[in-house]
């Protein structure tokens, strides 16, 4: 692997670093093309980059990681909902270069603008990234998955109970992440620590999906209490 792993000392530190990369890439981008995510971890990283009103996004195109199956996207936890609401809403990004995974075609949208150049990724408790759960093949595209039940329980938090939550998803596969030309990898307390180690000191193995990212050449891996 020819990356970095490193402990920052707070979470504010820990956005503003990877913003400061987001921002680099923005800025030498001809047509550049970022894989992005959702949840708790990103949000510090996505109120830096929506309040550097200097930044010119209108020829940088994205694609989520993922999305939920079973709910409408104006729903307040659907991840189309979520970009929009902490990001897309407040930049000046062209809509028509905005993606969101609802099929099989995902991969072919993503080769026809260039392929990815620089992806975002968090990790959950169990080692998925995106959502590829344990056993998810390395050699996976973007799919329709059913959630881990610890994914499923992780995530519940965001709902008003654990039966509102979605089952399946849309995701990036292993494939489609690992041919990102940089990958900034964010993980946020104590609890991370344990999965971080285990994916980037230990075997390289599917039943723990994010340690395939020790093959990649450009990884940064970031994490803080």
């Amino acid at each position: 692997m020819k990356g970095i792993i490193r402990k920052v000392g707070s979470y504010d530190e820990m956005s503003k670093i990877v913003a400061l990369h987001v921002k680099r890439f923005i800025g030498n981008s001809q047509i550049g093309v970022l894989g992005l995510p959702t949840g708790g971890t990103p949000l510090g990283m996505y109120k830096e980059l929506r309040e550097d009103t200097r930044l010119n996004w209108s020829k940088v195109a994205t694609f989520n990681l993922d999305e939920y199956v079973g709910i409408d996207e104006k729903h307040p936890e659907s991840y189309k909902n979520y970009m929009y609401r902490n990001l897309f809403s407040h930049i000046d990004i062209d809509e028509n270069k905005v993606h969101f995974p609802d099929g099989e075609h995902y991969d072919s949208r993503i080769t026809y603008f260039g392929g990815l150049d620089f992806t975002v990724l968090g990790i959950g408790n169990n080692g998925h990234i995106a959502f590829n759960e344990p056993g998810s093949s390395f050699e996976s595209t973007t799919r329709l998955v059913d959630l881990d039940e610890r994914t499923i329980s992780d995530n519940s938090r965001f709902f008003n109970s654990i039966d509102e939550v979605p089952k399946q998803a849309w995701t990036m596969g292993l494939k489609t992440i690992m041919d990102s030309k940089e990958i900034f990898l964010i993980a946020q307390g104590k609890s991370k620590w344990e999965i971080i180690r285990e994916a980037f000191y230990g075997e390289i193995t599917e039943k723990v999906p994010a340690s395939i990212l020790q093959k990649h050449k450009n990884l940064t891996v970031l994490y803080c209490d």
